[in-house]
């Protein structure tokens, strides 16, 4: 219902280049470029200027995504009351998350939506490779459970509804024989500034809170070596190659034998897990439904973790 081109020119605005837009919307540079061109003539105003080898949006491009957010927004939330008119009951609802999301809420919270609605069709993702704010845009996803970053969409981002979901504890992964590991009663970070680290999990934001925490510690971390998947992080770890920031919501194998220790201090690092979906379509009766299971997982696993042994 609303001219596709203007969603060409909201990714342009995320994306930064051509390409980038193209390959997110899975059309040419050439197709991407001749849509632009079109709106352009359309609307009158030059919405590209060049930028050495790029091309940089004009005022008067920006002020059209401001007014196109608007539209798709209640775009969505007509959608949502058209769909309760509707009554829908079965339909397909696609989630994108983190890992450590998808093993302690999303998993759960899907199990619970068919068990209480058998004609919906439920598609769970990680995604790891692909940024789940364009999964969103592009509408490839419904609802996406991301850690904020500070390169991530602000809280008052206009194209999207984010809600929290719960709030975890960060601990340190480390050998058994480290200097750390009988710290039964946890450590403040700046105390590992010299340590050597393993930038763990997904790069898009777990890798960033080490930097963010590590910032707030007073200190850069010192990282060597990567991984994203906990296996293969907690057997760096157990062979020396440097200690991990862990989630407690991350599932580290038993063996090789490891010690999370818990991180102190006022506040102590804290990851946040957040729902976000496509402004306006929270209303959506699927979406809603979907959302809803989401926090009542998220506050069974909240219960849940209170009990949790670190060692």
């Amino acid at each position: 219902m609303i001219d596709p081109r203007l969603q060409t020119l909201r990714v342009l605005y995320e994306q930064g280049t051509v390409t980038a837009t193209a390959r997110v919307l899975h059309l040419t540079p050439s197709t991407v470029s001749q849509q632009l061109r079109q709106l352009a003539a359309q609307v009158g105003v030059e919405l590209l200027e060049p930028d050495g080898r790029r091309v940089r949006l004009t005022p008067a491009a920006l002020a059209l995504i401001r007014h196109a957010d608007a539209l798709f927004a209640r775009w969505e939330q007509a959608s949502a009351e058209l769909a309760a008119y509707r009554k829908e009951e079965a339909g397909r609802l696609r989630i994108t998350g983190v890992a450590t999301a998808i093993t302690a809420v999303i998993a759960p919270a899907a199990r619970r939506l068919l068990d209480e609605h058998p004609q919906m069709r439920v598609e769970v993702g990680e995604d790891h490779a692909e940024n789940r704010y364009d999964l969103l845009l592009t509408e490839r996803a419904d609802i996406a459970v991301v850690i904020p970053a500070p390169d991530g969409p602000a809280q008052g981002d206009a194209r999207f509804t984010q809600l929290s979901l719960l709030e975890e504890p960060l601990d340190v992964l480390v050998p058994p024989r480290h200097r750390f590991a009988a710290r039964t009663d946890g450590i403040d970070l700046a105390e590992a500034a010299d340590e050597t680290w393993v930038r763990a999990g997904d790069p898009h934001d777990q890798e960033q809170l080490l930097t963010t925490a590590g910032a707030t510690a007073g200190f850069t971390p010192r990282t060597a070596h990567a991984a994203v998947d906990w296996c293969a992080v907690a057997a760096l770890v157990a062979h020396g190659f440097g200690i991990a920031l862990v989630p407690r919501l991350a599932a580290v194998p038993r063996e090789p034998k490891l010690v999370r220790v818990p991180l102190r201090g006022a506040p102590a690092p804290v990851r946040r897990l957040v729902a976000c979906v496509r402004r306006g379509s929270e209303e959506h009766p699927l979406i809603a439904r979907g959302l809803a299971a989401l926090r009542a997982a998220a506050a069974v696993d909240e219960e849940r973790r209170v009990g949790i042994s670190l060692c």
